[in-house]
């Protein structure tokens, strides 16, 4: 079916990937964006923009309406669902096929079947593709499905069935857990697809997760394009992903390449798919799901195929014939990608919010990264916290891994925290190195990682900030001239406070900090720069700097200092704190107790959700309820008091 303007039904990275492959083939494009995403990059790339809603998904990306009039009122007879949202949404592909436009997308009765894991695993079966046992069954009271879960076993997995991106989903290992955990699966489930159907499996111990990229086209014909490793996981949702799986040798990927493209035939599949498998130690895989659209990860295949992927979707939803037959597809070096999240990995990895101040993606030979950022957009609670993938290739995994970590920290953000420090920290780790990693790998071999602590800024740090906020706009802030000898500077930095000493002499600034001292001349400095020698050594410098404040970028962490020295000294808190604060912007979804109420520490009060994630936050001593400023449904932003607790003792405060 000929058409010429592209709807895409998507926002982010996603969108302007997609927005770039359309207008190089010549189509006209169109955003679709709500009101919290009005400056958000995708909106700008592409030809026209329409708003479908406020900031939440129901009254805006999942708003099916509100997509469909803005095709109607910009003319747009294709529309491209990227991932999430209505990618796999059945009634969103009828509706399309219905309005005459087309679906850049595989047929309804394939996402239908594909996007229940217990009517997928039932088909697959039938097919002959291998499957973990469980239980798949239609009835889903809980006496049934706890039932099934003792005879099935532990370690044992609870999968919304509709589900994806590790939501819905847990691992039991404690038979005293399944009820709470089936509870909890089945309400994020609700929350997260509207369908709190579950599927039971036996847990495989320590598998590798690799997923196979299919390609089918409207003359019956499939192939597949090779594997991704995407074993990395938190949460069960993927970090790392790379392509070809260090895994897989030629007989193993010819043996799962079939299976997946068996499955991709056993439904009429056209388009782009891909079937998920967990790879056992010891060869065997069994179907883990068959997701009908493409992938986050889908760049490690397009560098090592040549492929592009969209474009490849494009001419296969206008009629055409598959560009290359399973003997011409061709895997060439190695492709590693890694998701840049605003998360705190030393919080639990805690979505985090803020503004984009600075935004420097690196570049360089094979690195690719795909975006949806500009400076002076905010991100928001709203929307899943992934902001960008950073992709390496190389001739070989080695060249790829040691290319990738370099991108990854020459990558500068300023504004939202965000996870590089722990991507690179997983790139260097030895286990990942030798391609070992499993599924287990973040909880083990990773577990106890330093960058799954707290940031703390080094002397180094602290005293190059000293010196650029001296040397900064000429009129040092007031501080007198350095013939009147060392002048203290307080600087704070996070939860860190700290008082520097300073003094200019002969074109260099002499830094001390306790016994510690430092002598720096710095060569070039402005707003976002400086070449600085240490101690001798000389350095670039990342930076983002007003009159009072300075972030520093080293080796991919983001540090903000701000000059305290006139600021009135903040009174002193106790180590624990009465009040209860949400972590980030969310909706309250549930409170879990009353005023009055005797709670114990670690017991959860409150449960948020927050860019489409469930957060439980509990106390941080016992006591008594003494006030709740909120109740279920609330907007909330964070540090936000949501209650109060009483200690034993006497006065929280």
């Amino acid at each position: 079916m000929a058409f010429e303007k592209i709807l895409i039904a998507n926002r982010g990275e996603i969108a302007c990937r997609v927005i770039h492959t359309a207008r190089s083939l010549g189509y006209r494009t169109v955003a679709v964006f709500s009101e919290a995403d009005k400056d958000a990059r995708h909106v700008a790339l592409a030809d026209e923009a329409v708003c479908i809603g406020p900031a939440p998904v129901g009254q805006s990306y999942l708003n099916m309406a509100a997509i469909l009039e803005a095709a109607e009122k910009t003319n747009a007879d294709a529309v491209h669902p990227g991932y999430g949202f209505m990618s796999e949404n059945a009634e969103f592909a009828r509706a399309c096929e219905a309005a005459g436009i087309t679906f850049i997308g595989p047929p309804v009765n394939a996402i239908h079947l594909m996007g229940s894991k217990r009517l997928s695993k039932i088909a697959m079966q039938e097919a002959g593709v291998p499957c973990i046992p469980g239980y798949e069954g239609e009835d889903q009271n809980d006496a049934t499905l706890i039932r099934e879960a003792e005879r099935i076993g532990l370690p044992l997995m609870i999968k919304a069935s509709a589900g994806g991106g590790g939501r819905g989903m847990r691992i039991v290992t404690d038979a005293s857990e399944i009820a709470e955990q089936l509870r909890s699966a089945r309400a994020e489930a609700k929350n997260a697809f509207g369908s709190d159907e579950l599927i039971l499996e036996r847990a495989v111990i320590r598998p590798r997760h690799v997923e196979i990229q299919v390609f089918g086209d409207q003359h019956g014909n499939v192939i597949h394009l090779g594997e991704r490793d995407c074993s990395v996981q938190r949460r069960h949702q993927k970090v790392v992903e790379e392509a070809p799986s260090p895994a897989v040798n030629e007989t193993l990927r010819a043996q799962m390449g079939e299976a997946a493209v068996n499955a991709a035939k056993s439904c009429q599949y056209v388009g782009a798919g891909t079937v998920e498998f967990l790879l056992a130690e010891d060869g065997s895989f069994f179907f883990l799901e068959m997701n009908t659209r493409l992938q986050v990860e889908h760049p490690v295949t397009e560098l090592v195929t040549g492929l592009d992927l969209v474009a490849w979707q494009i001419r296969v939803a206008r009629g055409e014939t598959l560009p290359l037959t399973q003997e011409q597809v061709q895997l060439r070096g190695h492709a590693i990608e890694v998701r840049l999240y605003a998360e705190e990995p030393s919080a639990q990895f805690m979505p985090q919010t803020g503004p984009v101040l600075a935004w420097r993606p690196a570049s360089g030979d094979g690195v690719r990264i795909d975006h949806g950022l500009r400076e002076g957009y905010t991100v928001g609670s709203h929307y899943d916290p992934m902001l960008a993938k950073i992709i390496a290739f190389g001739d070989s995994r080695e060249d790829a891994r040691r290319r990738l970590i370099r991108a990854v920290e020459d990558t500068i953000l300023f504004g939202v925290r965000d996870n590089r420090r722990f991507l690179a920290a997983i790139l260097r780790h030895p286990v990942f190195a030798s391609g070992d990693a499993t599924t287990a790998f973040l909880g083990t071999d990773f577990g106890d990682d330093p960058s799954l602590t707290p940031v703390a800024a080094d002397i180094d740090d602290w005293a190059l900030a000293a010196a650029l906020l001296f040397t900064s706009a000429g009129d040092r802030h007031g501080w007198h001239s350095s013939d009147l000898g060392s002048q203290p500077l307080v600087l704070g930095c996070g939860e860190q406070r700290q008082t520097v000493y300073i003094q200019q002499q002969n074109g260099t600034i002499h830094v001390r900090i306790g016994e510690q001292q430092r002598v720096i001349a710095v060569l070039q400095h402005d707003r976002e720069s400086a070449c600085v020698v240490i101690d001798g050594v000389h350095r670039q410098i990342a930076l983002l700097q007003s009159k009072q404040h300075i972030w520093l970028d080293s080796s991919g962490i983001a540090l903000c200092f701000d000059n305290q020295t006139h600021a009135p000294v903040a009174s002193a808190e106790g180590a624990v704190s009465g009040q209860l604060k949400a972590p980030m912007d969310g909706a309250v979804m549930e409170v879990r107790c009353e005023p009055g109420q005797t709670v114990t520490k670690g017991q959860v009060l409150v449960v948020m959700e927050a860019m489409k994630m469930e957060h439980s936050l509990k106390a941080a001593m016992g006591g008594t309820v003494e006030q709740i400023g909120i109740r279920p449904g609330d907007q909330v932003k964070g540090k936000q008091i949501l209650l109060t607790v009483l200690p034993s003792g006497g006065d929280p405060d």
